[in-house]
């Protein structure tokens, strides 16, 4: 038997932080009838895109992350604003991130980025023979390079550690695993 979702007795709204909202529940567990305090993030869903030119190359981002305090190679991606659908969302990520255009965008599908303590799902599009159509637009928090590597070095890549944000492997694998099969 599957466990049962949980009776929510109350939510307080903590405290916006502008990219995710805290919120506390006070729940009751279906299980033992006892309450509990849950924290979540609330944010908006967010977008990843795996950019391939028609070389077969992936367009890639190297930027700093200050949650790591590391420098990433990631793909394009980012919140999906309100005035945005999730494609649109995604195009505009893409644009902003590196100048490129796509000529196609595929839906891959979608994940939760962490259900234990977050709402939100992450989407995953496949930009099909994107070209250089202008430059970045980053914003002030923002200083990205793009890095463009053979769509068949990503598992080695991947292997090896120099791709390690999990919402990026988890686009590579409905690439690799789901799309491409």
């Amino acid at each position: 038997m599957s466990p049962k979702p949980w009776q929510i007795v109350s939510s307080t709204m903590n405290r916006d932080y502008r990219v995710f909202n805290l919120r506390t529940d006070l729940a009751i567990s279906p299980r033992t009838g006892k309450e509990h305090h849950f924290f979540i993030i609330e944010s908006t869903p967010w977008v990843n895109v795996i950019p391939l030119t028609p070389q077969n190359e992936v367009v890639l981002v190297k930027q700093y992350r200050h949650g790591t305090q590391n420098v990433t190679l990631e793909i394009p991606g980012g919140l999906v604003e309100a005035s945005d659908s999730p494609e649109g969302a995604a195009k505009r990520e893409l644009m902003e991130e590196t100048g490129y255009g796509a000529s196609e965008i595929i839906l891959l599908g979608a994940v939760h980025p962490n259900p234990a303590i977050q709402n939100n799902v992450c989407y995953t599009y496949l930009a099909k023979n994107v070209f250089l159509s202008g430059g970045q637009d980053q914003d002030d928090k923002e200083d990205i390079r793009v890095v463009l590597r053979p769509l068949a070095e990503i598992t080695d890549m991947i292997q090896k550690g120099e791709i390690t944000h999990s919402l990026v492997l988890a686009a590579f694998y409905r690439y690799f695993i789901e799309y491409k099969k």
